[in-house]
């Protein structure tokens, strides 16, 4: 089981995520639990981390210090209410709190910051977080203790703040882990690991759920449960949608397309060792348990299900690049990518007219700018005419693994969204055929999933 920031934000939710995984412990299931770091921690840490390389003022970080040790020691006493085990507690993260004031006054002296550091200070967030969930456990009479990442066997490249497992790992975490599920609960650190000489490295963008499937794959759980503050991955967004539902079952590639397209529950990465271990991930709520979730299985069998669900990007740009002289001209394409590449520009959908008079791309609209210049100065000689951007765009995708081998579904979606006047501006079906994405202007984006979601009986209970 791994809880979210949101699940442990203070001291109250601990207590909740304590008696949530007692529960199902009393009911004969061996857990471990992985935690991020309280509500607000891990940012403020970095924040903090800025301020002394870029200020030098050690006044700074006193202040933060003492609201730290404040938060954290509030969170202690709604987390455990047992004064013996809450002293022992308090003591242990009244140590980590002078260690980590001690790398920051350092920080302040030296006037830089390092990847390495960097890592080292947002490693205290889930560091202060765990013990006083193993103490909450310990007050509840289960037998519970804490472990860092590193500690638990997760050995990781040195590639700071993105850090990759090493093979080794899964051996590691089953030998020190398994062992102890018996007779306790273990609480470990998520995000956080540390390399082959023990120096801590963070595992990047998703980082707890990674630790949930890397110790889920390595002691063969029969499922990894991610407790967020949603009650699965959903049919839309419930924000655009008000009647959208959880999806009972989805294949991993589903999840990729999904994230892929905007969806935020999950990170593919984060998920990959237990998907290659075979071991299926549900995505519960914290808050509402008694709702089944959403089960992430490798391959799925196919379902009566054509499309799973629909979702939205929103922060993109679009811009079309036309010219005769583009016709019959070897390379075109190639050149194009490769500019985009090399200038750092993120591509989000591509679509070639068989003509080959235009192509049509769409990046991040951050990105907009800094793509039209690159290939601007890369093809100054006039093979490309024009290049017309876009900024009031969003993506739309419908994406679902039963699209494959089903005729006529983009006929259904088309026609759906020409009945409903929502102009398309592009379109793209990736090879895997789980998805078909396309541009709308911005303020059609709403019109399109909200038709679409009806249209496939997104919004009916299963």
């Amino acid at each position: 089981m791994k809880f979210g920031g949101t699940s442990v934000g203070d001291g109250i939710r601990i207590r909740h995520v304590a008696e949530l995984a007692k529960k199902y412990r009393d009911e004969g299931n061996e857990i471990a639990l992985v935690t991020s770091a309280l509500s607000g921690v891990t940012d403020a840490l970095l924040k903090n981390a800025k301020d002394a390389s870029e200020t030098g003022k050690t006044s700074g970080v006193k202040e933060f210090i003492a609201d730290l040790t404040k938060q954290h020691h509030k969170a202690v006493k709604d987390a455990i209410g047992n004064s013996g085990i809450e002293e022992k507690v308090t003591h242990h993260l009244d140590q980590r709190i002078e260690e980590l004031e001690k790398a920051l006054i350092g920080i302040c002296y030296l006037g830089e910051l390092t990847p390495r550091s960097i890592d080292y200070i947002s490693s205290y967030g889930e560091r202060l977080a765990a013990p006083i969930i193993a103490g909450s456990f310990n007050s509840l009479g289960v037998n519970s203790c804490s472990f860092t990442g590193g500690e638990a066997g997760i050995i990781t490249t040195d590639e700071y703040g993105n850090a990759k497992p090493l093979e080794g790992s899964y051996s590691l975490v089953k030998e020190r882990i398994e062992p102890l599920l018996n007779e306790c609960i273990p609480v470990i650190c998520g995000f956080i690991a540390q390399n082959e000489a023990g120096i801590i490295t963070t595992l990047g963008r998703g980082g707890s759920d990674f630790t949930a499937s890397i110790v889920g794959a390595a002691i063969k759980a029969n499922e990894i449960w991610l407790w967020k503050e949603v009650d699965g991955i959903m049919t839309t967004d419930p924000n655009i949608v008000p009647e959208a539902r959880p999806i009972p079952v989805i294949s991993y590639i589903e999840a990729m397309e999904l994230s892929y397209f905007g969806a935020k529950v999950l990170h593919p990465r984060a998920i990959e060792p237990a998907i290659r271990h075979g071991i299926p991930v549900r995505v519960k709520n914290t808050f509402h348990p008694e709702v089944p979730g959403t089960i992430v299985v490798k391959d799925q069998k196919l379902s009566a299900d054509i499309v799973k669900a629909v979702t939205v990007i929103k922060n993109v740009a679009l811009f079309n690049i036309s010219g005769a002289g583009m016709v019959g001209t070897i390379g075109v394409a190639a050149r194009v990518f490769t500019t985009l590449a090399n200038a750092g520009v993120n591509i989000v959908m591509i679509s070639q007219g068989s003509s080959e008079a235009n192509i049509s791309l769409v990046v991040d609209a951050s990105h907009l700018d800094k793509a039209v210049k690159a290939i601007k100065a890369e093809f100054k000689n006039g093979i490309i005419k024009e290049i017309t951007p876009d900024r009031n765009i969003s993506v739309v995708a419908v994406v679902g693994a039963g699209m494959a081998n089903t005729p006529g579904v983009a006929g259904r979606v088309f026609g759906a969204l020409g009945k409903a006047k929502v102009n398309v501006i592009m379109i793209s079906q990736g090879s895997s055929q789980h998805n078909i994405s396309f541009a709308v202007s911005g303020d059609g984006a709403k019109k399109a999933v909200s038709v679409l979601h009806k249209e496939f009986g997104l919004d009916q209970a299963k």
